[in-house]
């Protein structure tokens, strides 16, 4: 990873992002020690700009950061660090240092979503979606339909967990259909943002 710490009097300011969430966590600045720390022990490490030595997030609150990936922007003078936080990131005892709030993530259907995709590009055996997609349209369609069947019927009942499953089932064969189809969980959002107003 090649890093241009002469720009900046050989520090980098460093965005630490919530690897689940995606949300912004904090900003901090590395020097070179800062960001082999980070890597060597697994835990975000900065310079600290006032107190003029290296500091680990957490090394006092034990709020750690936990590394899980190091990307660098275009011109090599800035990361974005994805982190695992351990408690509230910012001193204030908050989430996130910029007020984000730590909502629950959905993040997770995207990645089904290319998942998915890739399933229908490389087709690989043994693979249930691989199997939906070469039965075709009717009988994606038809699964659709058992899978809202059967969330209705569950809804009547009381046994959230089978609920929670029945509507698992039937977001994954949606997902498939419009896979299949040729469009996305974005499409979709995107005629909902339209009829937002409508309610």
């Amino acid at each position: 990873m090649e890093i241009d710490f002469k720009k900046q009097d050989g520090l980098v300011p460093a965005i630490i992002q919530d690897a689940k969430t995606l949300k912004v966590l904090m900003l901090g600045y590395m020097n070179k020690e800062a960001l082999k720390k980070t890597k060597k022990t697994g835990k975000v490490t900065f310079y600290s700009r006032s107190k003029k030595r290296l500091w680990t997030k957490g090394e006092t609150s034990e709020n750690y950061l936990h590394l899980r990936e190091i990307k660098t922007d275009c011109d090599k003078d800035a990361l974005l660090i994805k982190a695992t936080p351990e408690g509230n990131t910012c001193h204030l005892n908050r989430y996130s240092c910029f007020n984000e709030l730590d909502e629950k993530d959905i993040s997770f259907l995207l990645k089904l979503e290319k998942t998915i995709e890739q399933r229908k590009e490389e087709m690989p055996e043994g693979s249930y979606t691989t199997k939906l997609f070469r039965k075709g349209v009717n009988k994606i369609a038809q699964k659709v339909g058992e899978e809202a069947t059967e969330l209705i019927i569950e809804a009547k009942d009381d046994n959230d967990e089978l609920f929670l499953n029945e509507a698992a089932d039937l977001m994954y064969h949606l997902q498939v259909l419009l896979t299949h189809r040729g469009f996305s969980m974005q499409d979709v959002a995107k005629v909902l943002e339209e009829r937002h107003g409508e309610w």
